[in-house]
């Protein structure tokens, strides 16, 4: 089991009971939008706002203890912040799924054809899942 304390400290994070809840429920989503976030912790903190849910995302992001994911046409997913890995998007259900890529080929290629200096790389790829198909 991870320690979401210790991971919290290594961040410069204080380890409050929720921002231990909110690691806990995107270990257990894998992604997850702003609004069910809430919902989950409604849950265990009856009297949490939107606006604490909210700081403390944006602390945790700036902090890269966790990361978003911009989706086309949906809601912002957030999920705790791993190795480099692109992102699948289902169409019809939403489900967000993890994939490695080699992005290699494709930053030599833009090397080659453009003057841009790549500094950062979001992929999201969309299409049917398995069980939507």
């Amino acid at each position: 089991m991870i320690n979401y304390t210790d991971e919290l400290r290594r961040h410069n994070l204080k380890a409050t009971p929720q921002r231990l809840a909110i690691s806990n429920a995107l270990h257990s989503c894998g992604h997850i939008n702003i609004d069910t976030l809430y919902e989950l912790m409604l849950k265990k903190f009856a009297s949490i706002s939107l606006a604490t849910i909210y700081k403390n995302v944006h602390l945790m992001l700036e902090n890269s203890y966790i990361q978003e994911v911009k989706i086309p046409q949906s809601k912002t997913v957030y999920e705790l912040t791993k190795t480099y890995h692109s992102h699948l998007v289902c169409t019809k259900c939403g489900e967000v799924e993890d994939i490695k890529l080699n992005m290699k080929p494709i930053l030599s290629e833009v090397n080659s054809n453009s003057s841009f200096e790549i500094s950062k790389t979001d992929v999201v790829l969309s299409g049917t899942c398995k069980n939507c198909q």
